[in-house]
């Protein structure tokens, strides 16, 4: 079964798990997806099966958008819920305080991940190493906020909507401005809203040519010498910058690159029709 489609993940479980119990849905072996969510998240997981998996980095997956609750007065070494170490009442805020410190994120956000992440220290992830209390020392990354909003301030609850570029540690905008009140915080909900072009349909299967984030291409030559991956030139094809694009046919698609005169096949014999 060839099909790409968006899950949504509910809280509490890995992406992994989640992955298996859909797998085990469709009857299928061959799956997998783009995007790790955080067990404590939930929202949406772009899912692909069969030659489909092959595509995800070919997809319009950005910005990715989020909605997540700080909870102000609550300390947690992960910043979520699942590590929490004290609960204290904070003191209330002004609207607008908070609407002043979430336009200054616009743009560049340079920040320490959270030492319960992903992150690899030595070879090993942080998360490992800050579960047997550990010392971790991550570096500070850099992410772009597109864009960020105050939905909802019913204190101790501050509820924001943040579109931000691949990687990003929601927790840590969390954590910066829970310390811009100056106070302690932890997100209490974390959603993935949407990724790019891909948004939450009931798992609807869909057609991946929508969603590839390259330039379609045309060739002189045959469906059946891209099938069998005849060797490409520039005078095959209609563009010739450098890029990465698609060729489409009845039946399939393959993605190509042309660098500095010279094209390759990056994907090829891709089936088009999703199957439900």
């Amino acid at each position: 079964m060839n099909r790409l489609f968006v899950g949504y993940k509910p809280p509490f479980i890995s992406s992994n798990a989640y992955l298996h119990q859909l797998k085990k849905k469709y009857r299928v072996k061959r799956a997998g997806f783009s995007g790790t969510l955080d067990p404590f998240a939930c929202g949406t997981l772009i899912i692909a099966f069969g030659a489909y998996t092959k595509l995800f980095r070919f997809l319009k997956k950005y910005p990715k958008v989020y909605r997540a609750t700080l909870w102000l007065g609550v300390s947690s070494e992960s910043i979520d819920l699942e590590n929490i170490t004290a609960i204290t009442t904070p003191l209330k805020v002004s609207r607008t305080a908070i609407e002043k410190i979430l336009d200054s994120l616009h743009g560049t956000f340079t920040y320490t991940p959270p030492k319960f992440s992903a992150k690899k220290v030595g070879g090993t992830r942080a998360y490992k190493l800050a579960a047997k209390k550990q010392d971790v020392q991550l570096p500070q990354v850099s992410s772009t906020i597109y864009d960020i909003k105050l939905l909802q301030y019913n204190h101790p609850f501050i509820t924001f909507e943040a579109a931000v570029s691949e990687g990003t540690y929601i927790r840590s905008i969390g954590e910066y401005i829970a310390k811009k009140l100056g106070q302690r915080g932890t997100l209490s909900y974390l959603e993935r809203v949407r990724e790019g072009a891909f948004i939450y349909e009931e798992e609807k299967p869909l057609d991946p040519l929508c969603y590839l984030n390259t330039q379609q291409n045309f060739t002189t030559l045959p469906a059946a010498a891209i099938w069998h991956g005849t060797k490409l030139s520039l005078h095959d094809l209609k563009y010739h910058e450098d890029g990465i694009y698609h060729l489409v046919f009845d039946t399939f698609f393959a993605i190509i690159s042309i660098q500095d005169g010279k094209t390759r096949y990056l994907l090829n014999q891709i089936p088009r029709k999703s199957k439900a």
